[in-house]
């Protein structure tokens, strides 16, 4: 084992939800080809990322579940644990609601928040204690987003919750630090996925974007995973309650 690189997750469990597409799936595929089997945690199905991770010769197991019933999603968690441990959590699963803040309605402001923050909290909550429980190490990786630095246009609840897993993964990075478990963040930027699909729609959106991002391109979901492998790995030991932008520059301009 420690002939292994600091890179590699070899021989580790990772389980990500929202693993169905986007992001998801490229963090997904970056752990299998780092060596580590993945956990796949969606409520639609993921046979085209089973097929994408199973081409890296890595073990896909799906688990089909709507992480916004909580409850639902800290017994899918346990049980997942009991019967076999999990080295890592990725929190990926997000949703979005767009409308003017004088239209926002609070059916729209529920949805995302429980999505976006609440179950990241509670399946956060569910494996830590499980970790501590059989003194086991962890590692924790959230997807903040550049609106957890700023306000954005037009997505009231998804801004709130993006500054939440921000805030979150600073508190638990505080509680667990010295407990042998690792949570950190990534931010990413501009992705091509279908939470973007709206403002790549948009010539003038799109336009407008794309002349603030330094390296000239929308993100493509494999730049968010490679990231996420490394905040997985052995190489991230030190690294306690960060947030590592990936935006290609947007926030440097």
């Amino acid at each position: 084992m420690t002939n292994l690189s600091a890179f590699e997750l070899v021989g580790k469990r990772i389980a990500i939800t929202g693993a169905n597409t986007g992001i998801g799936q490229g963090i997904a595929v970056a752990v299998a080809r780092a060596g580590g089997a993945v956990v796949g945690i969606g409520r639609s199905a993921m046979d085209e990322t089973a097929r994408l991770v199973e081409a890296e010769g890595a073990e896909f197991l799906s688990i089909k579940t709507d992480i916004s019933d909580t409850k639902a999603a800290v017994a899918m968690l346990n049980d997942l644990m009991a019967d076999s441990p999990l080295d890592g959590l990725v929190n990926n699963a997000g949703i979005i609601r767009r409308a003017d803040s004088v239209d926002f309605t609070e059916e729209d402001w529920d949805d995302v928040m429980d999505v976006n923050l609440k179950s990241l909290f509670f399946l956060s909550q569910a494996f830590g204690r499980n970790c501590l429980a059989a003194k086991r190490s962890g590692r924790i990786v959230n997807l903040a987003s550049l609106l957890s630095f700023q306000g954005g246009i037009r997505v009231p609840s998804y801004t709130a919750s993006k500054h939440g897993v921000l805030g979150l993964t600073r508190l638990l990075a505080n509680e667990w630090a010295a407990k042998g478990i690792n949570v950190n963040a990534i931010a990413p930027g501009y992705i091509e996925t279908n939470n973007t699909e709206a403002l790549r729609s948009d010539p003038d959106r799109s336009k407008a974007i794309l002349e603030r991002i330094p390296a000239g391109r929308w993100g493509v979901p494999a730049d968010i995973g490679d990231a996420a492998v490394f905040l997985l790995a052995r190489a991230s030991n030190f690294m306690h309650g960060a947030v590592i932008p990936v935006d290609g520059g947007w926030l440097a301009r």
